[in-house]
């Protein structure tokens, strides 16, 4: 399947997307809304609940806004590339996690997405009310993990 095809396929089958597919998809964050699905070999994840997805959607918005200098980005970039997107979502869960629990250290995968911004909201009030220095302090440190090299891979 063409890329054309299988965007128009995806956009078609998956009117609410998930927010945050790409850490789900490498196994970085799960979410209990969060459904799995197949097209032609390749794995989308669709959203269960209108309103968690507008949750997301809100935090991945202030955390763009506020992210911009340690993403060296400006807001005429309307997609991120992937290590930055990646940047931007798992550090920043990692981030909201931390300020959840400041003694902990920072979680290498999110359990559920949905449960840490309840917990995020129902601690700070509004998602505009997360301490978001201590956020950006994780999505500064995030590197994404490394591509294994197999035996055969020239080096």
């Amino acid at each position: 399947m063409d890329s054309d095809a299988f965007r128009r396929t995806y956009r078609a089958i998956n009117e609410r997307y998930c927010v945050f597919e790409k850490g789900i998809l490498t196994h970085q964050c799960n979410c209990s809304e969060a459904e799995k699905f197949c097209i032609a070999e390749r794995e989308g994840v669709h959203c269960g609940s209108d309103e968690a997805q507008e949750t997301c959607i809100a935090l991945l918005d202030l955390l763009r806004s506020q992210a911009r200098f340690a993403l060296k980005t400006n807001e005429q970039q309307r997609t991120l590339p992937h290590a930055k997107a990646m940047r931007l979502q798992i550090g920043g869960l990692r981030g909201i996690a931390v300020a959840l629990d400041p003694e902990a250290p920072a979680p290498a995968e999110i359990a559920d997405v949905r449960a840490l911004l309840l917990a995020a909201i129902a601690r700070f009030g509004a998602l505009e009310h997360l301490p978001f220095p201590q956020i950006m302090q994780q999505i500064a440190a995030y590197r994404a993990r490394r591509r294994r090299r197999g035996s055969d891979t020239p080096r």
